[in-house]
Protein backbone atom coordinates (compact mmCIF):
# COMPACT_ATOMS: atom_id res chain seq x y z
CA UNK A 1 0.00 0.00 0.00
CA UNK A 2 1.08 3.41 -0.41
CA UNK A 3 0.30 6.35 1.77
CA UNK A 4 1.03 9.95 0.33
CA UNK A 5 2.22 12.37 2.38
CA UNK A 6 0.54 13.23 5.55
CA UNK A 7 -0.14 16.47 5.68
CA UNK A 8 -2.96 18.99 7.07
CA UNK A 9 -5.19 16.92 9.25
CA UNK A 10 -8.27 18.34 7.47
CA UNK A 11 -7.18 16.75 4.07
CA UNK A 12 -10.05 13.88 3.28
CA UNK A 13 -8.63 10.79 2.69
CA UNK A 14 -9.15 9.02 -0.31
CA UNK A 15 -8.76 4.80 -0.60
CA UNK A 16 -8.07 4.18 -4.42
CA UNK A 17 -8.42 0.07 -5.26
CA UNK A 18 -7.13 -0.20 -8.66
CA UNK A 19 -4.60 -3.22 -9.85
CA UNK A 20 -3.32 -1.21 -12.75
CA UNK A 21 -0.39 0.91 -11.88
CA UNK A 22 -0.69 3.42 -14.62
CA UNK A 23 -4.57 4.31 -13.71
CA UNK A 24 -4.24 3.83 -10.08
CA UNK A 25 -0.66 6.42 -10.44
CA UNK A 26 -3.13 8.66 -12.92
CA UNK A 27 -5.93 8.91 -10.23
CA UNK A 28 -3.69 8.92 -7.58
CA UNK A 29 -1.93 12.15 -8.66
CA UNK A 30 -5.28 14.18 -9.48
CA UNK A 31 -6.84 13.16 -6.09
CA UNK A 32 -3.98 14.49 -4.50
CA UNK A 33 -3.61 17.95 -6.74
CA UNK A 34 -7.23 18.45 -5.82
CA UNK A 35 -6.35 18.57 -1.73
CA UNK A 36 -6.94 15.33 -0.95
CA UNK A 37 -4.39 12.10 1.39
CA UNK A 38 -4.46 9.02 -0.92
CA UNK A 39 -3.69 5.55 -0.50
CA UNK A 40 -3.91 2.70 -3.38
CA UNK A 41 -4.41 -1.02 -2.99
CA UNK A 42 -3.62 -3.12 -5.25
CA UNK A 43 -6.16 -5.81 -5.36
CA UNK A 44 -9.87 -6.19 -3.15
CA UNK A 45 -7.19 -8.44 -0.19
CA UNK A 46 -4.96 -5.25 0.10
CA UNK A 47 -8.36 -2.99 0.07
CA UNK A 48 -10.18 -4.46 3.18
CA UNK A 49 -6.47 -4.44 5.17
CA UNK A 50 -6.34 -0.69 3.63
CA UNK A 51 -9.57 0.45 4.65
CA UNK A 52 -8.71 -1.07 8.22
CA UNK A 53 -5.56 1.08 8.63
CA UNK A 54 -6.16 4.05 6.72
CA UNK A 55 -9.79 4.93 7.94
CA UNK A 56 -10.76 6.60 4.64
CA UNK A 57 -13.23 9.52 4.12
CA UNK A 58 -14.21 8.16 0.26
CA UNK A 59 -13.43 4.99 -1.77
CA UNK A 60 -12.66 4.43 -5.06
CA UNK A 61 -12.57 1.08 -6.15
CA UNK A 62 -12.40 -1.34 -9.11
CA UNK A 63 -14.99 -3.77 -10.08
CA UNK A 64 -12.35 -6.28 -11.65
CA UNK A 65 -9.62 -7.00 -8.91
CA UNK A 66 -7.41 -9.64 -8.73
CA UNK A 67 -7.66 -11.99 -5.09
CA UNK A 68 -11.14 -10.25 -4.46
CA UNK A 69 -13.46 -9.18 -6.85
CA UNK A 70 -14.56 -5.54 -6.13
CA UNK A 71 -17.90 -6.38 -5.77
CA UNK A 72 -17.30 -8.29 -2.79
CA UNK A 73 -14.97 -5.84 -1.43
CA UNK A 74 -17.85 -3.14 -1.44
CA UNK A 75 -20.77 -5.64 0.54
CA UNK A 76 -17.63 -5.92 3.02
CA UNK A 77 -16.75 -2.64 3.52
CA UNK A 78 -20.76 -1.94 3.27
CA UNK A 79 -21.18 -4.45 6.29
CA UNK A 80 -18.91 -2.39 8.28
CA UNK A 81 -19.51 1.26 7.43
CA UNK A 82 -21.21 3.84 5.25
CA UNK A 83 -18.19 5.54 3.67
CA UNK A 84 -18.99 6.95 0.40
CA UNK A 85 -18.00 4.59 -2.18
CA UNK A 86 -17.55 5.16 -6.18
CA UNK A 87 -17.80 1.77 -8.61
CA UNK A 88 -15.38 2.20 -11.35
CA UNK A 89 -16.98 -0.50 -13.88
CA UNK A 90 -16.11 -1.39 -17.66
CA UNK A 91 -17.95 0.51 -20.29
CA UNK A 92 -21.67 -1.18 -21.00
CA UNK A 93 -21.58 -3.61 -18.43
CA UNK A 94 -24.67 -1.98 -16.60
CA UNK A 95 -25.70 -5.61 -14.58
CA UNK A 96 -22.46 -5.04 -12.77
CA UNK A 97 -23.27 -1.08 -12.38
CA UNK A 98 -26.44 -2.05 -10.89
CA UNK A 99 -25.17 -4.67 -8.91
CA UNK A 100 -22.34 -2.33 -7.78
CA UNK A 101 -25.71 0.20 -6.23
CA UNK A 102 -27.67 -2.54 -5.00
CA UNK A 103 -24.26 -3.74 -2.59
CA UNK A 104 -24.12 -0.40 -1.89
CA UNK A 105 -21.88 1.71 -4.01
CA UNK A 106 -22.98 5.32 -4.01
CA UNK A 107 -21.94 6.25 -7.66
CA UNK A 108 -19.85 5.18 -10.34
CA UNK A 109 -17.60 6.24 -13.54
CA UNK A 110 -17.37 3.95 -16.66
CA UNK A 111 -14.03 3.18 -18.33
CA UNK A 112 -12.54 5.04 -19.77
CA UNK A 113 -13.40 8.08 -17.86
CA UNK A 114 -12.16 11.72 -17.51
CA UNK A 115 -10.00 11.75 -14.09
CA UNK A 116 -10.99 15.54 -13.89
CA UNK A 117 -14.98 13.93 -13.77
CA UNK A 118 -13.91 11.29 -11.22
CA UNK A 119 -12.69 14.24 -8.82
CA UNK A 120 -15.78 16.01 -9.25
CA UNK A 121 -17.62 13.14 -8.59
CA UNK A 122 -15.03 12.39 -5.24
CA UNK A 123 -15.93 16.17 -3.95
CA UNK A 124 -19.31 15.77 -4.52
CA UNK A 125 -19.74 12.59 -2.00
CA UNK A 126 -17.03 14.22 0.47
CA UNK A 127 -19.39 17.70 0.63
CA UNK A 128 -22.47 15.26 0.95
CA UNK A 129 -20.59 13.40 3.75
CA UNK A 130 -19.35 15.97 5.74
CA UNK A 131 -22.67 17.98 5.48
CA UNK A 132 -24.75 15.19 7.42
CA UNK A 133 -22.73 15.90 10.76
CA UNK A 134 -25.32 16.59 13.78
CA UNK A 135 -25.94 19.81 14.84
CA UNK A 136 -27.54 19.25 18.32
CA UNK A 137 -30.13 22.00 19.26
CA UNK A 138 -32.23 21.89 22.47
CA UNK A 139 -36.21 21.29 21.47
CA UNK A 140 -35.53 18.79 18.39
CA UNK A 141 -38.77 18.57 15.99
CA UNK A 142 -39.73 15.26 14.16
CA UNK A 143 -41.75 14.32 11.23
CA UNK A 144 -42.87 10.63 11.17
CA UNK A 145 -44.14 7.96 9.26
CA UNK A 146 -45.63 5.01 10.75
CA UNK A 147 -42.70 3.59 12.81
CA UNK A 148 -40.24 5.93 10.92
CA UNK A 149 -39.09 8.99 12.66
CA UNK A 150 -36.47 11.91 11.73
CA UNK A 151 -35.19 14.21 14.05
CA UNK A 152 -34.94 17.61 12.23
CA UNK A 153 -32.26 18.78 14.22
CA UNK A 154 -29.97 16.23 14.21
CA UNK A 155 -31.36 14.73 11.00
CA UNK A 156 -31.02 11.21 12.55
CA UNK A 157 -33.53 8.56 11.38
CA UNK A 158 -35.08 5.64 13.86
CA UNK A 159 -37.47 2.72 12.94
CA UNK A 160 -39.43 1.45 16.43
CA UNK A 161 -36.73 3.76 18.16
CA UNK A 162 -33.70 1.63 16.79
CA UNK A 163 -31.27 4.25 14.62
CA UNK A 164 -30.99 3.36 10.92
CA UNK A 165 -27.54 3.78 9.25
CA UNK A 166 -27.85 4.90 5.06
CA UNK A 167 -24.99 5.69 2.62
CA UNK A 168 -24.89 9.17 1.27
CA UNK A 169 -26.61 8.37 -2.28
CA UNK A 170 -29.62 7.02 0.28
CA UNK A 171 -29.70 9.57 2.65
CA UNK A 172 -29.85 12.15 -0.15
CA UNK A 173 -33.72 10.06 -1.31
CA UNK A 174 -34.75 9.77 1.90
CA UNK A 175 -34.53 13.08 3.41
CA UNK A 176 -36.32 14.21 -0.04
CA UNK A 177 -38.94 12.08 0.30
CA UNK A 178 -39.34 12.95 4.25
CA UNK A 179 -39.30 16.53 2.51
CA UNK A 180 -42.22 15.80 0.53
CA UNK A 181 -44.52 13.49 2.30
CA UNK A 182 -47.63 11.80 0.59
CA UNK A 183 -46.42 13.37 -3.17
CA UNK A 184 -45.71 11.63 -6.12
CA UNK A 185 -42.59 11.64 -7.88
CA UNK A 186 -41.35 10.24 -11.55
CA UNK A 187 -38.24 8.66 -11.64
CA UNK A 188 -36.91 11.47 -13.64
CA UNK A 189 -37.82 13.92 -11.54
CA UNK A 190 -36.21 12.31 -8.66
CA UNK A 191 -33.13 12.27 -10.43
CA UNK A 192 -33.20 15.77 -11.33
CA UNK A 193 -34.77 17.15 -7.81
CA UNK A 194 -32.72 15.09 -5.72
CA UNK A 195 -29.12 15.15 -7.58
CA UNK A 196 -29.72 17.64 -10.22
CA UNK A 197 -29.23 15.01 -12.89
CA UNK A 198 -30.39 15.53 -16.29
CA UNK A 199 -29.76 12.77 -18.02
CA UNK A 200 -28.94 9.27 -16.34
CA UNK A 201 -30.35 5.59 -16.10
CA UNK A 202 -33.57 5.89 -14.16
CA UNK A 203 -33.16 2.26 -13.12
CA UNK A 204 -30.66 3.47 -10.31
CA UNK A 205 -33.75 5.37 -8.62
CA UNK A 206 -35.34 1.79 -8.65
CA UNK A 207 -32.24 0.47 -6.58
CA UNK A 208 -31.42 3.43 -4.05
CA UNK A 209 -35.83 2.63 -3.45
CA UNK A 210 -34.99 -1.31 -2.98
CA UNK A 211 -31.98 -0.05 -0.86
CA UNK A 212 -34.28 2.09 1.79
CA UNK A 213 -36.95 -0.54 1.87
CA UNK A 214 -34.69 -3.19 3.09
CA UNK A 215 -33.54 -0.51 6.20
CA UNK A 216 -36.89 1.02 6.78
CA UNK A 217 -40.11 -1.11 5.48
CA UNK A 218 -40.82 -3.73 7.87
CA UNK A 219 -41.82 -6.29 4.98
CA UNK A 220 -39.66 -4.81 1.84
CA UNK A 221 -41.27 -7.04 -0.35
CA UNK A 222 -44.80 -5.02 0.80
CA UNK A 223 -43.46 -2.08 1.33
CA UNK A 224 -46.31 0.23 3.15
CA UNK A 225 -43.59 3.76 3.63
CA UNK A 226 -42.23 3.92 -0.61
CA UNK A 227 -45.33 3.60 -1.90
CA UNK A 228 -45.09 2.03 -5.97
CA UNK A 229 -47.77 4.27 -7.90
CA UNK A 230 -47.94 1.92 -11.08
CA UNK A 231 -46.72 3.54 -14.12
CA UNK A 232 -46.30 6.93 -12.64
CA UNK A 233 -43.10 6.65 -10.06
CA UNK A 234 -42.82 6.46 -5.81
CA UNK A 235 -45.31 8.24 -2.74
CA UNK A 236 -43.30 8.85 0.41
CA UNK A 237 -46.15 8.05 2.91
CA UNK A 238 -49.97 8.31 2.58
CA UNK A 239 -51.27 10.46 -0.17
CA UNK A 240 -51.24 14.20 0.93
Amino acid sequence: MDIGPSGAQRRHRVLVVEDDPMMAEVIASYLNHAGMLVAVAADGVMALDGFQAFNPDLVILDRMLPRLDGTHVCRKLREQSSVPIILVTALGEQDDRIHGLELGADDYVTKPFSPRELVLRAQALLRRSAGSTPQPQPAPQTRQVQDLVMDLTTRQVTKAGKPLRFTGRERDLLDFFFDHPGETFRKDELMQRVWQWKVGDSSMISVYVRRLREKIETDPANPTIINTIWGVGYRFGPAS
